[in-house]
């Protein structure tokens, strides 16, 4: 039971992590604002449709993108890909469930029609040979360096 609720965790910030803010319910009802800056504070929300779309764990994802943004990982693909591979390097027992994570994460994007402006966000990414990836998640490259995790387009200006 607790793996399964782990897994429904993990899907709901993978899935939290590649929607923009202005496709969030919090946005729709005027709590942040498309750069996911709090205009509303929880305490203050009266109904709870509010409440519900800005949860502890949406204001969690909302952070994480966020500083995410900050130290440099601010394209949404890369940020997928850094975050499946902080959660194996965790948990190597997530690892087997990789493939599913991806499949699940990139359905979802095909079917909210995200997924080719994921892609071209990503833009062209130059290839980085100075050592062999951490992993790979979602066709990016995901490099260690110094205990911290940079998606390829990241990893080569360090």
């Amino acid at each position: 039971m607790a793996r399964s609720i782990d897994f429904l965790i993990s899907y709901r910030i993978f899935k939290g992590l590649v929607t923009p803010f202005e496709r969030t319910k919090a946005y729709r009802f005027g709590i942040i604002d498309d750069t996911g800056k709090v205009l509303k504070k929880s305490k203050t929300l009266k109904t709870s449709e509010e409440r519900n779309a800005y949860t502890l764990l949406d204001r969690f994802i909302f952070n994480l993108k966020k500083i995410m943004k900050k130290v440099g990982l601010g394209g949404r693909l890369g940020s997928l890909a850094a975050t499946t591979a902080l959660f194996i390097k965790e948990n190597k027992n997530y690892e087997q469930y990789k493939p599913v994570i991806e499949s699940t994460v990139i359905s979802y994007l095909k079917e909210t029609k995200q997924y080719d402006n994921l892609l071209n966000e990503q833009g062209d990414v130059k290839p980085v040979y100075e050592q062999e990836p951490f992993m790979t998640c979602f066709g990016i490259d995901v490099y260690e360096k110094d205990g911290e995790l940079y998606p390829e387009d990241k990893y080569e200006n360090l």
